[in-house]
């Protein structure tokens, strides 16, 4: 028979699923001293208080798509503090993405705004009031915002001594491989890629959507023989040359296909998929949760993005909502620090295919959090989003 302690226990983790969980529902249970006890005052009551600060990533290599080069990233690095415990989040803009993330400028006017009235809420627990307070406040910003919603979780996941794929009821042993990426580059220098990574991955994940797409097919094909992952990054523009390549790509050991043409040419894609020999998946096409139910039939499944749908929240509620669609989904990202990446991690586990690299592709990484080991996404029981700076 279970314990009053245990089904306290039980029944709490089991609200945060649905809403919210206060540690008063944890009463009765035994525990070991917080690592973030904090000796309050008598008669003070805390508030929560954000900082933020910019930061720009810097590239191991040049970076290449079907659109643009780059070698950093711009990003804004968030702090969300609560009775001496720290939240981290952050923000990242690509550049080919600024329109839809937000720039340097935007994020920081958005983030002053939630800085000036986040004390307002006199609770972190309240995070579904928070968040929908924070994305009421325009009607883009969406790194910004997923920079607050990242933060929060990383607090309340503090507060309660829980990682996060813990309090959503996912299973750490059933994280997928991640994809690690190569993007678009002469021969000598994706040959010079694929060797650095290809003992580390068991799964590779390559950027198309120009004239020399099998040339970069081959060139990998010519030091290993490990699956790959393709996004053509809208690049593909006449649908029987895109279904061709599928075709051919899937004899090359290709399990999956991102995004093969401008995500405006629904149609065009829908008779791709329908008869595509490999899943085809949305990137660019999907940004937030209300644009999945137009895209069942269009697509095999959705890539969430974080930085595209601002933040955990609303990334859980799209997993959920895919899943009762019978679509697939694969979770991605930007170049990030191991902030992002560790939180878009904790729902790895309800995944179909990772795309959890952009840590690994910086070189000043300001945090320690979720690890490959032997190609797989390796959660730490670290709480919150499972992050310590470093």
């Amino acid at each position: 028979m279970q314990s009053r302690r245990d089904f306290l226990k039980t029944a709490a983790l089991a609200a945060l699923g649905v809403g919210m969980l206060t540690q008063d529902a944890l009463a009765g249970e035994k525990r070991k001293p917080s690592l973030f006890h904090v000796n309050r005052k008598v008669g003070v009551n805390p508030v929560m208080r954000l900082r933020f600060f910019p930061y720009e990533l810097r590239l191991n290599h040049v970076f290449t798509v079907a659109s643009y080069s780059r070698s950093t990233t711009p990003d804004v690095q968030v702090e969300l503090e609560y009775d001496g415990v720290i939240g981290y989040g952050e923000a990242t803009m690509p550049p080919y993405l600024q329109k839809e993330l937000g720039t340097m400028e935007s994020v920081m006017a958005f983030l002053k705004r939630v800085q000036d009235t986040i004390s307002r809420f006199p609770d972190p627990f309240q995070m579904e009031d928070i968040l929908a307070y924070v994305d009421s406040l325009s009607p883009g910003d969406s790194a910004a915002k997923a920079a607050v919603d990242i933060a929060l979780h990383d607090l309340v996941g503090k507060l309660l001594q829980a990682p996060w794929y813990k309090l959503w009821g996912l299973n750490k042993e059933k994280t997928p491989d991640t994809t690690y990426t190569i993007g678009i580059d002469t021969p000598e220098v994706v040959r010079q890629k694929t060797r650095e990574c290809a003992e580390r991955f068991n799964i590779l994940k390559v950027k198309l959507g120009r004239e020399n797409d099998r040339e970069m097919i081959e060139t990998i094909r010519s030091v290993t023989h490990l699956p790959i992952a393709v996004d053509a990054n809208q690049g593909w523009t006449d649908r029987a040359y895109a279904l061709d390549m599928i075709h051919w790509l899937k004899e090359q050991g290709v399990v999956m296909v991102e995004q093969p043409m401008p995500k405006e040419r629904m149609e065009d894609i829908a008779w791709i998929t329908a008869q595509s020999p490999l899943p085809v998946f949305a990137d660019e096409a999907v940004q937030r949760l209300k644009d999945i139910a137009a895209l069942k039939g269009v697509y095999t499944g959705i890539n969430i993005k974080l930085m595209k749908c601002t933040g955990m929240r609303e990334a859980w509620k799209m997993v959920t909502l895919a899943r009762a669609l019978d679509m697939r989904v694969m979770v991605g990202c930007m170049t990030e620090t191991s902030c992002g990446i560790s939180a878009a991690a904790q729902f790895s586990p309800a995944v179909d295919f990772a795309d959890l690299d952009g840590n690994l592709l910086i070189a000043n990484d300001r945090f320690q959090g979720v690890e490959v080991v032997k190609g797989k996404i390796t959660l730490p029981d670290l709480p919150g989003i499972g992050v310590v700076k470093v």
